[in-house]
């Protein structure tokens, strides 16, 4: 029980940023999902993020700082083994599984409910 209270703080206290990003600061959504994006990315560089992930869990690779993490990640991962071109494809490789799905999920949501317009 205690593991799901500190995941549900950790993915609270991360959300929280992001809403205070856009209340205070007046930034739009896509600036906020970028800056958190990149966030996320920074402290996987500093070697902070794999820690988070081992004390929150899913309060730590749910919101979207972890695709910061994933994109650094997979590009640092591949870049040790090809190079430039690992840096590269590293990015796609790993993330392409979680972006697949958000548009196959987008799509049959999109089949089953109907949009507003």
């Amino acid at each position: 029980m205690s593991q799901i209270l500190i995941a549900f703080a950790v993915g609270g206290l991360i959300c929280v940023i992001g809403q205070l990003m856009l209340d205070m600061a007046k930034l739009t959504p896509a600036h906020v999902m970028s800056i958190l994006v990149a966030i996320g990315a920074i402290l996987d560089g500093l070697g902070w993020y794999d820690p988070l992930i081992d004390f929150a869990g899913a309060g730590a690779t749910v919101p979207i700082t972890s695709f910061g993490h994933s994109l650094y990640h997979g590009a640092w991962q591949e870049a040790e083994k090809d190079g430039l071109i690992g840096l590269i494809s590293g990015m796609f490789q790993i993330t392409s599984a979680g972006i697949s799905a958000a548009v196959a999920f987008s799509f049959f949501a999109a089949l089953v409910f109907k949009p507003r317009g």
